[in-house]
């Protein structure tokens, strides 16, 4: 692990939430890529700027690569083949779906050949099938299990059909529980409101897969092979919280759901350990915040620091509009401060942590350290 500050053996975040520092690229310093995809690799039909070179680049330099995602309405195949056309080479070993996830937690509660009702597409299916489970397509055929994921095609007849397997005792397993989904043209229904529907239709509690279960990030990593494991999201709540639960290091990206501001706010569960605009991050070093005794974090050659009545400051100036739009090593500074005054307050039960955030347009120079 050369080059990677302030990490513990196998790379494994340790103490307080903080920004961790490499002075290797990503793709050098970790030896997997535990990596999202809606929202990382690919906005529903359009790309991602830089996801294709980035993802390309890190395999060529010998990072192994798993496609980790929430995801559970597409086949390995579907995926290798929409990864294909945003010009991202894959392999269908190279997939890890919550479909899967949902399948192998199956296993741990009914023995294989037991009857399934999917409430989803082909992904769930070929994961069910791949598991040894009998597929059924009605309540009526007694299943011991509905297992829910996404789909285009899930409609308020599927919908009902698990619900009636489910009053009857069928045990009720949700692929994911992502409220939302990211596409081109902004945040579409996600497979967690839909199970909340059919929860609050049945009054039964269900099971999760998929993230933010560390169980998923654990069994790609299995598959995989890799030792020294890197995840990469875009929701603070799914991606990063399940690595952190995984005590995996995770870079969070800006193409996708949570904002700049959100990571400046979040829980310390929630947090991640690298941060960058995109998958440019995982080619390139990253630079540690550090801080003075003064109290000023200082990122590189930007600064920044938490005023007394929790205004936000970087490089002297104070951030009192509605908005603000800041270099990458200002961002990662200005994170590094809010998280200490937070911190600071939720130890002491100080009301000083509260601090006021504008939105915050992150921007990255190439080359810039």
């Amino acid at each position: 692990m050369t080059g990677v500050q302030s990490l513990s053996a196998p790379g494994a975040p340790s103490g307080p939430a903080v920004l961790l520092g490499s002075a290797l690229p990503l793709a050098q310093a970790y030896d997997c890529a535990l990596l999202d995809l809606d929202g990382v690799c690919f906005a529903g039909e359009a790309e991602v700027p830089h996801a294709a070179d980035s993802v390309n680049g890190a395999r060529a330099s010998g990072m192994r690569l798993t496609f980790v995602t929430n995801n559970a309405s597409r086949a390995p195949q579907t995926v290798v083949d929409k990864l294909a056309r945003n010009r991202i080479q894959a392999q269908t070993t190279e997939v890890f779906s919550a479909a899967m996830d949902a399948a192998a937690l199956l296993r741990e509660h009914l023995e294989p050949g037991a009857k399934v009702l999917v409430v989803g597409g082909e992904g769930v299916r070929q994961a069910l099938t791949d598991e040894g489970f009998v597929v059924v397509g009605s309540a009526t055929d007694a299943p011991a299990a509905v297992v829910q994921g996404w789909d285009p095609a899930v409609d308020w007849a599927m919908l009902s059909e698990g619900c009636y397997a489910i009053t009857a005792g069928a045990l009720h397993v949700a692929t994911n529980t992502d409220a939302t989904l990211p596409t081109e043209r902004g945040f579409a229904l996600g497979n967690g409101s839909l199970v909340r529907a059919v929860a609050n239709a049945t009054g039964k509690d269900f099971l999760s897969a998929g993230k933010p279960h560390p169980g998923i990030y654990q069994r790609a990593l299995r598959r995989s092979g890799g030792t020294r494991p890197l995840a990469v999201g875009d929701r603070l709540n799914t991606d990063l919280t399940g690595a952190r639960a995984c005590a995996i290091p995770g870079m969070h990206v800006l193409t996708g759901v949570s904002s700049a501001r959100d990571v400046i706010l979040a829980d310390p569960a929630e947090r991640p350990s690298y941060v960058h605009t995109d998958l440019r991050g995982l080619l390139e070093p990253h630079p540690q915040p550090s801080r003075d005794p003064q109290g000023t974090w200082h990122c590189a050659a930007s600064t920044a620091r938490v005023t007394d009545d929790g205004v936000l400051e970087v490089d002297g100036t104070p951030l009192t509009g509605a908005s603000a739009t800041l270099g990458l090593n200002a961002y990662r500074a200005l994170i590094s401060a809010a998280w200490e005054r937070q911190d600071t307050a939720r130890a002491t039960g100080s009301t000083t942590g509260v601090i006021t955030v504008p939105r915050i347009t992150v921007t990255h120079e190439v080359g810039q350290p």
